[in-house]
């Protein structure tokens, strides 16, 4: 689609430009809806259409989840005549990646709020629905899959309603899969989401809201601009950083980047910055003029806090740069992922990283191997401990084996969690149980809608990370949901268990555990090691402690090779000769051996209550 100069100007003086998001609980149709939408306004020819166009990660489409909010102009005609520019963000919907859709949020002034009709609101309807309404934007509610066989979308409607008020039957109810009503989404956004407020003759002001890195120019800052305008031939000025550039180009989102001459107040865009490090343009900074510049910047955006840690080693000691340089490459699409050098003495050199929760990890650890070709190794994920000493300062600990000597420590504080479990009401004992086995404690129970539940709870971090969420879905069959946010850092009885093998620790290995749950733990993670490890040419002990004491041990028979298969009869102090040579030979190898350790070993704890 090109856009002309006169055309664009057109389009930037005028009051019809729409900014809004789609916002949902994960799988519930956000994707299929913007296919459809981009559909119906042109914007992708049919021949060119696939299914969720907006993800343009292989991730996204193969496990169909929204990783990255994505950004797109749409030229739309209205039934009144008039012709709007719509910039759509489409958003994630899993708990992990809710900064994308804060982010996403303050771009916009209104939002699609999309609910399943066979599954009704969820946790994360509620979460992304109580962030809208913070951002203040105006919520337009879609009942989606109303075709599909045990939809009831009158009953959705009515939760619906009893969230936000107004009358069911004005709530929209479409099928995206099936082109149904898709057309009076449109009509209701350019009617209900007002147009942005932004003074196009102040001085500029721009709001980066996610950036990606390309190799020919340089990082791409997607921005919403706030006041004024740019150009291509204008300096610029990242106002956090003090930094002056001149873009490589500028343009809008079409779905592909289509270059501009101009970019106004109210609209939605990118800028090719030229710059080659990722300190130098962060989300959340303000773009404007060099000269002329705007009075101070806006409101940025709070830092994502990782969650979960995990060490991530190159299984071929040379790769230690590239992975270096991967982590950085991605750190630009993704804000929330932070790292730092790291050395184990198991494992050599390698990186300390944080993430917002196990799927980010996940996340994190395919797109390394497949965008960068990398064979890496995840260690065990942990979370960040608050550690007072006696000498009364206090540390932050996310790493075990970074854990000081048990007689320098005052206390250990804990990461607790508030959640929220949304649920039918008939698997409310399910829950409880399950809650309780991990350390959790009741808080409240609320009906925001007929027969379903929130339930809240208080848990440790440490035991919602480690296949909580697998837990809850498989005892609910599928029907609760999940959202979780800090609440406070609480004092409690934890011990570090060691793993050393042939009486070396494995610093990547090692865990920060509850007392009480010490020793059973170290039992089952001993079973899961001595059936992990494979077998080496010499006896392996493996062995579990914790509060200085050796709490599990066992043996790795070693492999055995048959010495004596070339005598043929004779004298018998031969063989017992080479057997004695070969009992000596095994003796050094256990001195100088080392052991090899697989990745199934280091993520063994994520799985010791399969047992």
């Amino acid at each position: 689609m090109c856009v002309s100069v006169v055309k664009k100007k057109e389009r930037t003086m005028s009051k019809n430009i729409r900014n809004f998001s789609i916002i949902a609980h994960i799988d519930h149709g956000k994707s299929t809806l913007a296919d459809r939408l981009l559909q119906l306004t042109n914007t992708i020819a049919d021949r060119d259409m696939t299914a969720q166009v907006l993800d343009d990660m292989d991730l996204e489409r193969e496990k169909g989840v929204t990783i990255k909010a994505s950004a797109v102009y749409m030229n739309y005609t209205a039934e009144d005549g008039i012709t709007y520019d719509l910039n759509l963000i489409d958003t994630p919907g899993h708990v992990d990646f809710g900064y994308e859709v804060s982010r996403a949020m303050n771009a916009c002034e209104g939002a699609l709020l999309v609910v399943d009709a066979t599954q009704g609101i969820e946790a994360q309807t509620l979460a992304n629905l109580y962030s809208a309404l913070e951002a203040d934007l105006e919520i337009i509610p879609v009942i989606n899959k109303i075709d599909m066989t045990f939809a009831d979308p009158d009953k959705v409607a009515n939760d619906i309603v009893s969230l936000l008020g107004g009358d069911p039957d004005s709530i929209l109810r479409i099928s995206a899969k099936n082109n149904i009503n898709i057309p009076v989404v449109l009509e209701t956004v350019v009617k209900r989401v007002p147009p942005p407020k932004g003074d196009p003759d102040a001085p500029l002001r721009a709001l980066i809201f996610d950036t990606h890195y390309d190799s020919y120019k340089g990082v791409i800052a997607y921005v919403r601009v706030v006041d004024g305008s740019l150009t291509p031939t204008d300096t610029l000025r990242l106002m956090a950083t003090k930094t002056d550039l001149k873009p490589v180009e500028i343009g809008i989102f079409a779905p592909v980047m289509k270059i501009t001459k101009t970019l106004s107040a109210g609209e939605v865009g990118y800028i090719a910055t030229g710059l080659k490090t990722i300190q130098e343009c962060r989300v959340g900074d303000t773009i404007t003029q060099a000269r002329g510049p705007a009075s101070g910047p806006l409101p940025g955006y709070r830092t994502p806090k990782p969650m979960v840690f995990a060490g991530i080693y190159p299984v071929v000691a040379e790769e230690y740069s590239e992975l270096r340089d991967g982590l950085e490459k991605l750190q630009l699409n993704d804000a929330s992922l932070v790292y730092e050098p790291e050395t184990s003495q198991a494992l050599g050199f390698g990186f300390r990283a944080g993430f917002l929760g196990l799927f980010h990890m996940e996340i994190i650890q395919e797109r390394i191997e497949r965008e960068y070709d990398l064979n890496v190794l995840f260690t065990a994920p942990s979370v960040e401990y608050e550690v007072l000493m006696k000498d009364g300062k206090t540390i932050m600990v996310d790493s075990p084996a970074e854990l000081p000597e048990e007689g320098d420590i005052e206390e250990i504080r804990e990461p607790w969690m508030n959640i929220e479990i949304f649920t039918p009401t008939e698997y409310y004992g399910p829950i409880m149980e399950l809650v309780t086995k991990r350390r959790g404690s009741f808080i409240e129970q609320q009906y925001p809608a007929p027969s379903r539940v929130q339930l809240n709870y208080e848990i440790p971090l440490s035991e919602l990370i480690i296949d909580f969420f697998d837990d809850l879905k498989s005892r609910t069959r599928g029907y609760a949901s999940l959202d979780y946010h800090l609440a406070e850092y609480r004092k409690d009885d934890l011990v570090k268990l060691e793993i050393l093998v042939n009486q070396e620790p494995v610093d990547a290995l090692a865990a920060i555990v509850h007392r009480e749950a010490a020793y059973h733990k170290g039992q089952r993670l001993i079973t899961k090691l001595r059936k992990t490890i494979p077998r080496q040419m010499f006896d392996v002990a493996i062995q579990a402690a914790a509060a200085g004491r050796v709490i599990s041990r066992a043996n790795i028979k070693a492999l055995r090779k048959d010495v004596t298969a070339k005598c043929y009869g004779g004298d018998i102090s031969r063989k017992k000769k080479l057997l004695e040579k070969q009992k000596k030979g095994k003796k050094r190898m256990k001195m100088v051996g080392n052991v090899e350790i697989p990745q199934a070993a280091f993520m063994a704890v994520l799985k010791l209550d399969d047992d």
